[in-house]
């Protein structure tokens, strides 16, 4: 297998945080703050102030979401050839492990169980050192990715402390505690920080294993946040003409494809938050470009940047741009879409989202996202603020409601409970995760891929309106619960049982006494 070396700044790599150290470690059920104290009197005053800096919360607590060890948990199950370590309460665990397997892992996950006494007494690292070494076998895995959830890392059971490799397995510890990061999206930075923490120490220290297939004879753009899989094809089509190709995605989905990222001209930052992972790319030398090639101007503007940034010739980037103004004028000019809109989401592609659906002619008037402000989602920030659309973020699950409430839109894009709401309310309604963002959304093939669906949806008034009507009524009140005959009408009883209550409060309050 040919080695492949990268040109990274080793003297600068040295002087920063190794890999597997930075990985240190922070509870749950108690309360968040409860939780937070508890982590720093047991030594991990530095992870918490780590936690806060990179996923800043705000101006509420932090975003109603699921427990943020989904997201890291499915990054690692994605990968080839590694395996995975869970340590937390056992129905966190059962929780995070139902769902993985709901959402298409086919592996099972390792779990180190803990009671009171091994938790205080230390014996659950002990634990946990004996099942990384029963589990890293190199026929098996590369790596394992051992994660301490809520109550170990409150704890401050030690995963620094852990083997850097055993038998040639990399062994990454990461703390992703409910209550220092904030989102599952943020989770997946969590743990591709810490693995490209690894792999770049790797390439500094010598020859790594080439990642697999055909390495691209042109610099690279690696892309980082979870994007369709046809979209790293459709940047590759613009980025072409610039003499660039679309590098790997992170978060990757080998080991070996760490090295590949890191091997990069320039890393687009398609989604903004991932705080740690770009600080990796940016201890080994690497710009880091905002935004994405959405829509028209989305897409110009990006690929000015990323040229730029590459040292790429005026005359090559303006024949992408041109190019790309030509293929996406002409998808926008065919595509279409008519109805007032609002969107609310937490994987970190809704403000993308958001303005394609401006370009396409929605009447967007709100976007919230559970994901933090950084630097390289100012600019959709801006381009949306001047278009008129309001913007939450962090937002939280009551403000994303109040903004369906007060816009009364022709479709609501939301999250599961602001789906609910908006069917309930006869309104129109896409769950944000699997029905927009799990679609193409770069240059052409996202004008085209998004009104067809939108569309639809908002034709469907008249679908709500007929079952509205139907149902009306319908499981509340007393019709609510469940009958084996046709449910009677309480209100007389209702309203003469309320006539009595407020007699003997009337009568209490005056300081009568009430008879039987």
């Amino acid at each position: 297998m040919d080695d492949l070396t990268l040109q990274l700044d080793r003297d600068t790599l040295r002087d920063t945080a190794s890999p597997v150290a930075d990985s240190s470690a922070a509870g749950c059920h108690g309360g968040a703050e409860l939780s937070r104290a508890a982590a720093r009197a047991a030594g991990n005053d530095a992870l918490m102030d780590r936690f806060e800096t990179d996923y800043p919360k705000g101006p509420h607590d932090q975003p109603q979401s699921m427990c943020p060890a989904f997201g890291s948990l499915r990054v690692g199950l994605r990968m080839r050839r590694v395996g995975t370590i869970l340590s937390g309460s056992a129905c966190c665990v059962y929780g995070l492990t139902f769902t993985s397997h709901f959402y298409g892992a086919k592996r099972s996950v390792g779990y180190v169980p803990f009671s009171s006494e091994t938790l205080v007494t230390g014996k659950l690292y002990e634990d946990i050192v004996d099942a990384v070494h029963l589990m890293a076998d190199p026929a098996k895995f590369d790596a394992l990715i051992v994660t301490n959830l809520c109550v170990p890392t409150a704890s401050g059971v030690p995963l620094q402390m852990l083997p850097k490799d055993i038998n040639g397995v990399r062994i990454v510890g990461i703390d992703v505690p409910g209550f220092g990061v904030p989102t599952h999206a943020e989770a997946k930075d969590v743990l591709s920080g810490a693995m490209l923490a690894y792999a770049r120490q790797e390439a500094a220290s010598g020859p790594v294993q080439r990642p697999r297939g055909n390495r691209q004879d042109k610099p690279t753009v690696t892309l980082v946040g979870e994007v369709f899989p046809a979209d790293p094809v459709v940047i590759g089509a613009m980025l072409d003409p610039m003499g660039l190709a679309a590098g790997p995605t992170v978060p990757v989905r080998e080991w070996r494809d760490l090295y590949g990222a890191l091997d990069c001209a320039v890393v687009a930052g398609i989604h903004p938050f991932y705080t740690a992972s770009f600080r990796e790319f940016t201890a080994a030398g690497r710009d880091i470009v905002g935004s994405a090639p959405v829509g028209l101007e989305g897409t110009d503007a990006w690929l000015s940047a990323i040229g730029a940034a590459c040292g790429v010739a005026q005359a090559k980037i303006d024949a992408s741009r041109n190019a790309m103004r030509g293929a996406i004028g002409a998808a926008l000019a065919g595509n279409r879409i008519k109805g007032r809109i609002t969107l609310s989401g937490y994987e970190g592609s809704e403000l993308l989202v958001g303005r394609l659906l401006v370009e396409l002619g929605a009447d967007l008037r709100y976007v919230g996202t559970a994901c933090p402000k950084t630097k390289y989602n100012a600019a959709d920030a801006e381009w949306l603020a001047a278009k008129g659309v309001e913007l939450r973020f962090r937002a939280s699950l009551e403000q994303d409601i109040a903004a369906f409430e007060e816009f009364r839109p022709d479709l609501a894009i939301g999250t599961t409970p602001v789906v609910q709401k908006a069917k309930e309310a006869a309104i129109p309604a896409l769950y944000f995760t699997n029905l927009i963002s799990a679609r193409p959304l770069m240059g052409p093939a996202g004008v085209a891929s998004l009104p067809a669906v939108i569309n639809a949806a908002i034709a469907n008034k008249s679908r709500f309106d007929a079952m509205n009507a139907f149902f009306e009524g319908v499981g509340s009140g007393d019709t609510a619960g469940i009958w084996q005959d046709v449910p009677e009408d309480r209100s007389a009883y209702r309203k003469k049982y309320a006539a009595r209550t407020r007699q003997s409060r009337n009568a209490v309050d005056s300081g009568e006494s009430v008879g039987c």
